[in-house]
């Protein structure tokens, strides 16, 4: 399980600590990988998203890993004007 920093380092960072169960996210075979692990995963061990979902955004993003998707662009843009919305 993934720990996060301890809480004087988060607020000289200025950043918000969170807790994440990471068990309703992934597929049961990459619950007990590291992050660094878990972030060079196909996008399939995201629960829920299937080998043929997967397939698909490579061809249309060239998304291979988990790293990919949190680092595509339009998934960024998308979830940023996401957060814009829920801030108004």
């Amino acid at each position: 399980m993934y720990q996060l920093p301890n809480v004087h380092l988060i607020e000289r960072m200025n950043l918000m600590a969170v807790n994440v169960d990471l068990a309703k996210m992934l597929d049961k075979k990459y619950e007990s990988k590291s992050l660094d692990e878990l972030l060079d995963a196909p996008v399939s061990a995201l629960s829920g998203v299937s080998d043929d979902d997967a397939d698909k955004l490579k061809a249309a993003f060239g998304i291979k890993t988990v790293r990919d998707l949190g680092r595509n662009k339009y998934f960024r843009a998308a979830a940023a004007l996401l957060d814009l919305h829920n801030a108004s």
